[in-house]
């Protein structure tokens, strides 16, 4: 058994309350190093001369990636504070007791070498998450490309491959006009990229955050926006941007014009003067990126701080706006986020908080700061096994799980699962224009749990490489558009409707078949199956064992096959 593998520590990634007097303890050990792992728990406070509290409980794999096994147990617990330790047990059956990061050869004893759960304390921490929210479908729209409510020639709409600078007057109004098309689709969240006043086309480089750039609309009709939206059942999530301005934001055009006299220095990283915003120069201050007309905010300064905060609350109050997606997120410190979160879920409590990041934010995600990110891993995997077919199956359960194992359990309802979005060449291009590796990738996004982030478009078959191509115009033109991909979008989020085993189900079987390009999950709840397949591969897949099942996407007995880049959804026929 590798000791140096096992790891946990009495913190509220590893031990934490679900509900009150109801909480996960987590261990990982060695991928296959374990037979056996037993949770053994008593209370603090009781000597056992007085009351015997101890207790076993088997834990059992709740999932493993490449290197780990992610043992839980779930238990009921009405004390002051809790003491507990692990016992494991290997494969030849050597057993170790583990407690307060030590080793033993006997059963612990010592409560001072247990691991110690205050309960009030974790209860006050419970991760609360809004209930709305939880594996709902999300549709992102980059309002200047997705519909205008003007007329604008053909030929400059459907202009392939397009510019940053391309106009093509998309606006809120023209998204209200064809708000059917998002509502028929059956998605439950409308998330919009920036709408408020800027210079660009992408709006990402802000001048006046309280107001919505004149070219989408005004104030009304985002109300009339999210009125129509809240009517439908759906919701609607702004685009944040806070970790920097744009250069003729009133802060940063105050220095340009006054420099060391300004008393706005402190709104941003000054690093020397004069401030020189030009292209083709580096700039004397801190940016986002490298770009000069991004300058950044500095929102340790209280100031500065505030004003995001009364902008954030302005447009909930305002506009009635049910969320809010955090640009560059993870680049503004942990100290503003936990600020930021008070201060919204005390204007609207249940507000989601959704942070960008492009990699692993366990250290964003305890509860304290954001309610969920985009789901960058699960873009990586997704893109590796089908686009471009360089991940093995069994890898791509194992990413996804190093995910699960590591983040709090309430969160994989919560997750922004997607396949591509405005910063990312879209996935029909990535995968060389072949529509069955598309179909089969929103199989995946939209039957696993989490909040699929459908990026406009997809779902007609869009195609368009890098930024800034991946933002053309919306196909509106139904001969442009792959009607059969519409359909097979609708189905997919239809049955994830209908059928909450599919992202509630206690998964019952979960494999991969790594020869036959195969991934395969059973899940059940409240004694109804359902059985997910997804075939990753070309040719022809057999599992002649579920023959005459009846497949929800086909809407017909199974075969017992699935051919190319196939997916399917069984239940009992």
């Amino acid at each position: 058994m590798e000791y140096a593998a096992i790891r946990h520590f009495a913190d509220k990634r590893y031990c934490y309350a679900m509900t009150k007097g109801h909480f996960l303890i987590r261990l990982e050990v060695k991928r296959g190093d374990a037979a056996k792992v037993i949770l053994h728990t008593q209370n603090k406070y009781l000597p056992l001369r007085y009351m015997d509290t101890r207790q076993e409980c088997a834990m059992s794999i709740a999932c493993s990636d490449k290197y780990i096994d992610y043992y839980e147990a779930e238990i009921d617990i009405d004390v002051v504070c809790l003491r507990y330790f692990f016992q494991i047990e290997d494969r030849s059956g050597n057993v170790v007791y583990y407690g307060n990061h030590g080793f033993y050869d006997q059963c612990i004893t010592d409560i001072d070498r247990m691991f110690d759960c205050p309960q009030t304390l974790r209860e006050e921490e419970t991760f609360r998450l809004p209930a709305w929210a939880e594996n709902k479908v999300v549709y992102q729209i980059f309002p200047s490309r997705f519909a205008a409510d003007q007329e604008v020639a053909r030929e400059e709409w459907y202009q392939a491959p397009i510019g940053h600078k391309a106009d093509l007057k998309g606006s809120l109004r023209g998204i209200i006009n064809h708000f059917d098309h998002i509502r028929k689709l059956g998605v439950d969240i409308l998330y919009m990229t920036p709408i408020f006043c800027s210079d660009s086309t992408h709006k990402y480089n802000i001048d006046d955050y309280y107001r919505i750039d004149p070219s989408f609309g005004d104030k009304e009709d985002l109300k009339e926006l999210v009125g129509l939206a809240h009517e439908a059942g759906m919701y609607v999530i702004l685009d944040g941007v806070f970790n920097h301005t744009g250069i003729n934001f009133f802060a940063f055009k105050d220095i340009r014009e006054k420099q060391e006299q300004s008393p706005y220095l402190d709104w941003y990283y000054i690093e020397s003067l004069p401030v020189v915003a030009e292209r083709g120069k580096r700039p004397g201050y801190k940016t986002f990126s490298y770009a000069g007309y991004m300058p950044k905010l500095n929102l340790q300064n209280p100031e500065t701080a505030d004003y995001v905060i009364d902008v954030a609350a302005y447009w909930i109050r305002e506009c009635d706006i049910d969320g809010w997606r955090l640009d560059v997120a993870d680049e503004i410190s942990h100290g503003f986020w936990k600020r930021f979160r008070r201060e919204m879920k005390a204007v609207k409590k249940d507000i989601l908080l959704v942070g960008e990041i492009w990699h692993y934010a366990g250290d964003f995600l305890e509860g304290d700061e954001w309610d969920s990110v985009m789901n960058y891993p699960f873009y990586d995997s997704a893109m590796d096994l089908i686009a471009l077919e360089k991940c093995a199956p069994s890898a791509f359960w194992e990413n996804l799980n190093f995910v699960k194992g590591n983040l709090n359990k309430c969160l994989e309802g919560y997750l922004w699962n997607m396949i591509d979005s405005h910063d990312t060449a879209r996935f029909l291009h990535s995968a060389g224009n072949d529509i069955r590796k598309q179909k089969l990738a929103a199989a995946l996004q939209l039957l696993l749990p989490g909040m699929p982030m459908i990026y406009y478009g997809d779902e007609v078959g869009m195609e368009g490489g890098p930024d800034p191509d991946c933002r053309r115009g919306m196909l509106w033109d139904e001969s442009r558009q792959n009607r059969e991909c519409l359909t097979y979008y609708r189905r997919l989020i239809q049955i994830r409707h209908r059928y909450p085993a599919l992202t509630k189900g206690r998964i019952t079987r979960q494999y991969a078949d790594d020869d036959a390009g195969v991934l395969y999950m059973e899940r059940s709840r409240e004694g109804r199956r359902v059985i997910l397949i997804f075939h990753v591969r070309q040719g022809s897949a057999a599992l002649p064992e579920l023959e005459g099942w009846r497949n929800l996407i086909s809407e017909e007995p199974f075969s017992g096959s699935l051919g190319d880049y196939e997916a399917a959804v069984l239940v009992g026929a």
